[in-house]
């Protein structure tokens, strides 16, 4: 998250679990068309498929780029 800190408390964004479809984990932002937003930690976790390159992860958002797109930010992956 360069340049800016998003704070889950401010209440312009929030912690979630959710499913990342992720082609390269590299990244730390993600589309909010990439992201399924989950109801649980457990959850997550059962509906990744990484072989289909969808992975259960902790992330922060949505958050508005200055391009006016929502985005979600990794906290972190729960596989690792």
């Amino acid at each position: 998250m360069q340049g800016y800190h998003l704070d889950p408390e401010g209440g312009v964004a929030q912690e979630h679990y959710a499913v990342i479809y992720a082609p390269r984990r590299e990244r730390g932002r993600f589309a909010e068309e990439c992201v399924e937003v989950m109801a649980s930690e457990a959850d997550a976790r059962s509906a990744a498929e990484p072989d289909k390159k969808r992975y259960a992860a902790k992330v922060v958002g949505p958050a508005r780029s200055s391009e006016g797109f929502r985005l979600y930010y990794l906290v972190c992956w729960l596989d690792e």
